[in-house]
């Protein structure tokens, strides 16, 4: 991993000791030091929204209070987040961490915080700053006690001590992916105070090539606007108890989304759609030398989620711990720009895949690893399927009446790259990925990825039981930075690209991998051998020996692998017996092989029922998809 002491900055960081916390800034351990006046720092975050805004250029956009914001501090055009779902996002704000690098990168794991790493806030209230968060935290660990003064509904900076600058969050729900389909007395309470004007004509929404266009899918679409419009009047309020407390000239204030719009394609993807986000910072007069443009202006520099926590502890003048992998892009800390965000995608809820991304300003690339996965069929994710315009889809694709991009997403597999020039083709409908004439870029894009990858040790290149159990006790992270030779990373990616090539003449190559030390790499072996569908009787009879594999997630990648050449004889029994596996995400990945043979699983009925009652809901949320195919199977 770079180290930060490694990375050039634009201005020294000039840290002196001092000995009293009021009025000074402080180091990362939280020891104070001169330097003036410390601002009070204010979130108002969001969820589920892209950059759909007045401010923005959003014509279908009501959002008098944010663009007001606008008007008065700076537009980043070019903010995103790591991912386009809640948790892992958050995790990645608040460790200045990448998620794969730290092991929290599937949605709603368990995953625990390398040794001396804290949330950010925890530096800040060690340098006299009184932090609230109001109120959610969804970072896919259990936060340290000392992370907040007041995290709950009720935490607001008014609690502060006298004279004690603060960081305060608050976080508004209200334009959430659930709040698009809300029951109907529910959306009309949720809007009788709107005017007309307020109120967004399904008839007017812009339904974007990918969705089919139907009244449901228009419907969504008018009220995640509704939901921004009732967002931004809660904006207003927070704005109005800052002036009216007197802190506005003493606050800056950071106004974003924690990624991009709730609707399907749009949200759990790495699209533009998915993480681009609105991002407003606002600095009063007496910081106004800390801004990189004038009030009303924008700018179009790179910003990462990864860059908040370190730009935070910037801006409030403590020293920004060695461990962050993001770039301070404010205040004293404030390094170079960054050419390239990078994002990723692993499980998702119950199903799982894994995608990466990197992206300039003119180029997005995107790696699917499990390129046999397709993006909606048989990924059933529960919780989407209940969108309105998720089942319109569903349906439409179902009955054969789809086209164009709108098609592209319900195909059976999913290219292995993809490759867009997001300047002329901003909905990323245009895969470029074989095209000649890119070539370059292309490469250019995929040697960035594999060299971010190599850099923060991707951890999400081993199945979810790997990583949870490769390393023994404590956090994945240091695990693969003790033991360098526990976790080979290099090798591990080799066989990761290789899965993935989609060249016939890499099967016994694959096949050869099934015998390596590491079960890394067996698994790799066994996946690509899946995604290549490779028929021939010496690697099949491979396969079948991998079923008795020491590791249970390689016996599933076989029997998965068999699966798909029809030897289901075999392969049942193996994910039969994973189902009863120690490891809950052992089960969890048969489960996913078994839900996709539909009423192929001979024999799999009774085991299956079983899992209806298994202590991991997203097993449980996969039997119950799978015993309704398979009830009449049996």
């Amino acid at each position: 991993m770079t180290h930060r002491a490694s990375r050039p900055r634009l201005l020294g960081l000039g840290v002196l000791i001092a000995l009293a916390v009021g009025g000074s800034t402080a180091t990362a351990g939280g020891m104070p030091r001169p330097g003036g006046d410390r601002p009070n720092i204010l979130w108002i975050t969001c969820e589920d929204i892209s950059p759909n805004l007045g401010c923005y250029g959003d014509p279908y956009a009501v959002t008098p209070n944010i663009d007001r914001l606008a008007s008065e501090g700076i537009r980043y055009r070019h903010a995103f987040a790591p991912i386009g779902v809640c948790a892992p996002a958050r995790s990645t704000i608040i460790t200045g961490m990448f998620p794969p690098s730290i092991g929290t990168q599937h949605m709603r794991c368990e995953g625990q915080l390398p040794e001396g790493v804290r949330c950010f806030s925890e530096y800040l209230r060690r340098a006299g700053y009184y932090c609230t968060n109001n109120v959610k935290t969804d970072y896919n660990f259990t936060y340290p006690p000392d992370t907040w003064d007041d995290s709950s509904n009720r935490a607001t900076f008014r609690d502060r001590g006298e004279g004690q600058p603060f960081f305060a969050i608050f976080n508004f729900t209200s334009c959430h992916e659930s709040q698009i389909r809300l029951p109907e007395a529910q959306y009309q309470e949720r809007v009788a105070d709107f005017s007309p004007e307020e109120l967004h004509d399904p008839a007017e929404a812009p339904v974007p090539p990918y969705h089919p266009d139907t009244p449901a899918v228009r419907r969504d679409w008018a009220r995640y606007a509704d939901m921004i419009t009732f967002m931004d009047k809660q904006v207003g309020e927070v704005l109005r108890q800052l002036e009216d407390d007197g802190l506005a000239d003493d606050t800056i204030v950071f106004f974003y989304s924690d990624h991009g719009a709730g609707m399907p394609r749009d949200k759990r993807w790495l699209y533009d759609s998915s993480t681009r986000v609105p991002f407003i910072v606002r600095f009063p007069e007496k910081y106004a030398h800390l801004a990189p443009a004038g009030a009303g202006e924008a700018t179009d520099r790179l910003v990462s989620f990864v860059d908040l926590a370190p730009t935070v502890l910037s801006l409030a003048g403590v020293e920004v711990p060695d461990h962050m992998q993001g770039l301070a892009f404010l205040g004293e800390q404030q390094e170079e720009p960054r050419t390239y965000v990078h994002g990723f995608r692993d499980r998702m809820d119950e199903r799982y895949d894994l995608l990466r991304m990197v992206r300039d300003e003119k180029y997005k690339y995107i790696r699917n690893y499990l390129s046999q996965m397709p993006y909606f069929h048989h990924q059933f994710i529960g919780y989407m399927y209940l969108m309105p315009t998720m089942q319109d889809w569903q349906t439409l694709a179902d009955a054969g009446n789809l086209a164009g991009p709108a098609a592209n997403w319900m195909t059976l597999s999913k290219p292995v790259e993809e490759l867009y020039d997001v300047e002329v083709d901003p909905f990323e409908v245009n895969n470029l990925a074989l095209d000649p004439e890119y070539r370059e870029t292309l490469d250019r894009l995929r040697g960035e990825l594999r060299r971010w990858q190599a850099e923060i040790i991707d951890l999400g290149l081993l199945h979810e039981a790997d990583m949870r159990t490769r390393f023994g006790a404590g956090s994945p992270y240091d695990g693969a930075r003790r033991d360098r030779g526990g976790y080979p990373i290099d090798r591990v990616l080799d066989a990761a690209e290789l899965a993935g090539r989609g060249d016939p003449s890499d099967v016994a190559t694959l096949a050869a991998l099934l015998d390596d030390a590491d079960p890394g790499v067996r698994w790799w072996g066994a996946t690509g051998l899946a995604i290549r569908g490779a028929s021939s009787l010496p690697v099949s009879l491979r396969l079948v020996a991998a079923l008795d594999d020491p590791s249970p997630w390689v016996r599933v990648a076989a029997a998965d692998a068999l699966c798909r050449l029809d030897r289901t004889d075999e392969a049942v029994p193996a994910l039969i017996q994973a189902l009863g596996d120690a490891n809950d995400w052992v089960r969890l990945a048969a489960i996913n092989v078994l839900d996709r043979l539909d009423d192929r699983a001979t024999g799999a009925g009774p085991s299956l029922r079983a899992a209806l009652e298994d202590a991991n809901p997203y097993v449980v949320r996969v039997a119950e998809h799978a015993v309704e195919a398979f009830e009449g199977g049996e």
